[in-house]
C-alpha cells in the first residue's frame, strides 16, 4: 500500500485516517466540519484510489462532511491475504467503515466505476442512512427490467470488458494486471479513456501506480473484472421495498461520453431505468474519468446536486 505519508509533490494535501474495523488496515480522507448537514462519501473504483478525487475534497469539504474510502486493495489500504475481493466484501467493508466506525447519516454518495455496485449495495442495506446518489460513469444496479440485458451488451462491445474476456480466456489477465505497477496507467488512457492525456505527469503516474509493488499487492486491481468473467456466488435477490426506498432518492448522473468501457448508450439508458425523471448531463469533453478530464465541471454539477438537495429537504 502507499506510505501514509505519501502527498506526491503536494498534490494529495489530506490527512490520512485509517481504520481496521473491517479486519484490515483501511485508509479514508475524512475532511470537513463533522456535523454538516450532509456527509460526501466518495467512491472509486477500478484501478483508481481516493487520488481520483483530489481535485473536488477541498471545495466540497468547506461546507460539508467528505469521506474518501480507498477499497480493499488499493491506494493507501492494505491488500489483505486471504480474502477474495468481491463486490460484496467491497461492500461489507464500507458498510462497517460508515455504521460502525463513522456512523455517518444523512450521506451524498458519489460514485464511479466499481464505486457504483459497492454504494448501491451499501444504500440497500441502509436506504435510511442516504440522502441521495450522484453517479459518474457508473452504473448502479437496481434489478430493472432489462438491465441486465444492457451490462450484458456493454461487456460485449466495450474496449475494456473485451479485452478483460480475452485476456482471461489466453491466461495473460492475472500477468497484465498483476504487473499494475507498470500498465495502470496504459490501462486508464487506452482502454477506459483519458482525454486529456497533459494529466498524465510523473507525478501523476507515480500516484496511480504507487499501490502496485507486486504480485501479491494487485489482488484488488485483479479480481474487479475478472469477477465479471469467472463465475462467482450467485446474487441474493433484491429487496423489493429497499429498491423502492433508493430509487425515492435524488440522483443525478454526469456521463463522460468519451468512456470507451462504460459506453454511454448503455450505461445512460440504464441509469434512466431506475431513475427516469433524474437529470442526466453529458460531458463530451469527457472520457471514462471525468475527475482528471473534466474536474471543475464536475465540481460544478455535484454542488448544483447538493443546492436540490437542500432545497428539496428544506421543502418537505
Amino acid at each position: 500500500m502507499i506510505p501514509s505519508h505519501a502527498t506526491f509533490e503536494g498534490t494529495w494535501p489530506y490527512s490520512p485516517h485509517y481504520s481496521e474495523v473491517a479486519g484490515f488496515r483501511q485508509h479514508y480522507v475524512d475532511e470537513g466540519p463533522r456535523d454538516a448537514e450532509y456527509t460526501l462519501v466518495l467512491l472509486h473504483g477500478e484501478p483508481t484510489w481516493g487520488y481520483l478525487w483530489r481535485h473536488l475534497i477541498a471545495p466540497l469539504a468547506r461546507n460539508h462532511r467528505v469521506v474518501v474510502p480507498d477499497h480493499m486493495g488499493f491506494g493507501k489500504s492494505a491488500t489483505p491475504s486471504g480474502r477474495r475481493y468481491l463486490a460484496g466484501e467491497h461492500i461489507d467493508n464500507l458498510e462497517k467503515l460508515l455504521v460502525r466506525e463513522l456512523d455517518v447519516k444523512n450521506v451524498i454518495l458519489v460514485l464511479h466505476d466499481w464505486g457504483g455496485p459497492i454504494g448501491t449495495g451499501f444504500a440497500l442495506r441502509y436506504p435510511d442512512r442516504v440522502a441521495g446518489l450522484f453517479a459518474t460513469n457508473t452504473v448502479l444496479p437496481l434489478g430493472m427490467p432489462g438491465y441486465d440485458d444492457l451490462i450484458r451488451a456493454n461487456f460485449l462491445e466495450s474496449a475494456w470488458f473485451r479485452w478483460v474476456a480475452a485476456a482471461e480466456a489466453n491466461g495473460t489477465l492475472e500477468q497484465v494486471l498483476g504487473n499494475a505497477g507498470s500498465t495502470v496507467t496504459h490501462l486508464m488512457l487506452a482502454l477506459q479513456t483519458i482525454r486529456r492525456p497533459e494529466v498524465m505527469t510523473p507525478t501523476w503516474v507515480q500516484a496511480y501506480a504507487s499501490h502496485f509493488v507486486g504480485r501479491a499487492e494487485c489482488e484488488g486491481v485483479i479480481r474487479f473484472p475478472q469477477q465479471l468473467v469467472v463465475p462467482v456466488d450467485g446474487a441474493l435477490p433484491l429487496d423489493a421495498e429497499a429498491v423502492a426506498a433508493v430509487r425515492s432518492k435524488p440522483a443525478m448522473l454526469a456521463e463522460g461520453m468519451g468512456d470507451t468501457a462504460l459506453l454511454p448508450r448503455y450505461v445512460v439508458p440504464a441509469f434512466r431505468m431506475a431513475y427516469p425523471d433524474a437529470p442526466v448531463i453529458e460531458l463530451p469533453e469527457a472520457g471514462h474519468f471525468p475527475q482528471e478530464d473534466a474536474p471543475g465541471t464536475l465540481l460544478a454539477l455535484l454542488q448544483l446536486f447538493l443546492a436540490g438537495c437542500v432545497a428539496g429537504a428544506a421543502a418537505r
